[in-house]
């Protein structure tokens, strides 16, 4: 049996690992041009692989591709016709050049777009987790806090969360929805083995010490943890503008090598990848603290992800492993 997490102090309980679904955003907007657009009949196999290898949630947002990677999600779980008790759904809201009226404005419209799974009515809500995409907007943190509240208590949405918020705004965010009796159940950071950020700047403490949770995004670094691009992986190849980033060309391969061989060299041992090792150690160096969204573009992918469940490292291997993550992270910088 598979183990979850419950998201912060919310009703709401996930498999360690899910799927991030920006890259079904089908090339439209501007956020949805990032990704190479992905036949239907694709995202049904990718979302199948990922229900039948245990995973058991979603993460997706207004912006990815203006409601395209909702549609394209929603699709394809009606097609697989799963039943809706089955899995969660985190969306996002898009708070740029907005006010807090915003959120219930345009909250029907993420119904609309998801309204393929939610034809399938049961008592439960369309989106369970319903999040802030980043913190600025015309409207103070409190405000936007509020009414995603409201939601929670219309019964509209199951549990709000944040994404992208520094400690303090974190923390303004929980203290007014606790005003509602409401916890803040997650803030979504990028997190990685190399993108360690949120253990100095407080956000993860923070986290720790309200009861809320972490959701990790690009916890395989772009791919630079999966080791594909050490082994000669043209870059030059790849969609979005991660072949531009430093950490993809020679100096930043050779930064992060050691650590990529410790990868290979654990994963030996528990006959799996180092993506797979990567994205357990993600998911267990902080106990329930922090789940994983990866993304996936194939079907391979998605039972990559969700094999990683079943990977369990020992503390010395975890605590080898940080040790090796901190300095790839520090030669990252010094390259």
């Amino acid at each position: 049996m598979v183990t979850t997490y419950k998201l912060g102090k919310s009703p709401i309980e996930v498999t360690p690992i899910g799927l991030g679904t920006w890259q079904f955003s089908r090339s439209r907007g501007f956020a949805g041009r990032y990704w190479a657009s992905i036949p239907q009949e694709r995202v049904v196999e990718i979302v199948r692989a990922t229900l039948d290898g245990g995973i058991n949630w979603f993460d997706t947002a207004e912006v990815y591709g203006n409601g395209a990677s909702e549609e394209s999600l929603a699709e394809a779980l009606r097609e697989i016709g799963s039943a809706r008790d089955a899995y969660v759904i985190a969306d996002k809201w898009f708070p740029a050049f907005r006010t807090k009226r915003s959120i219930a404005k345009t909250f029907p419209e993420r119904e609309r777009a998801l309204a393929a799974i939610a034809a399938d009515a049961t008592a439960r809500t369309t989106i369970d987790l319903h999040q802030i995409h980043q913190p600025f907007s015309f409207s103070r943190v409190e405000s936007q806090a509020a009414e995603m509240g409201r939601l929670v208590d219309d019964g509209r949405v199951r549990a709000v969360g944040v994404s992208n918020f520094n400690e303090s705004r974190m923390r303004r965010a929980h203290d007014r929805l606790a005003t509602m009796g409401i916890p803040l159940a997650s803030n979504q950071m990028r997190y990685s083995l190399i993108d360690r950020e949120i253990e100095r700047n407080g956000v993860l403490d923070a986290a720790k010490e309200l009861g809320i949770t972490i959701i990790a995004y690009s916890p395989l670094s772009q791919g630079i943890l999966t080791g594909r691009f050490h082994d000669g992986e043209d870059i030059r190849g790849s969609s979005g503008p991660r072949k531009w980033l430093g950490r993809f060309k020679p100096a930043g391969l050779d930064a992060t090598r050691p650590l990529i061989e410790t990868l290979r060299s654990v994963a030996a041992a528990h006959a799996c990848t180092p993506a797979q090792v990567a994205l357990a150690w993600t998911v267990q160096m902080h106990g329930a603290s922090i789940v994983a969204i990866p993304g996936a573009s194939s079907p391979g992918q998605a039972a990559s992800n969700a094999a990683a469940l079943a990977v369990r490292l020992n503390p010395a291997e975890l605590a080898d492993l940080d040790e090796r993550g901190r300095a790839a992270e520090r030669a990252l910088k010094k390259r």
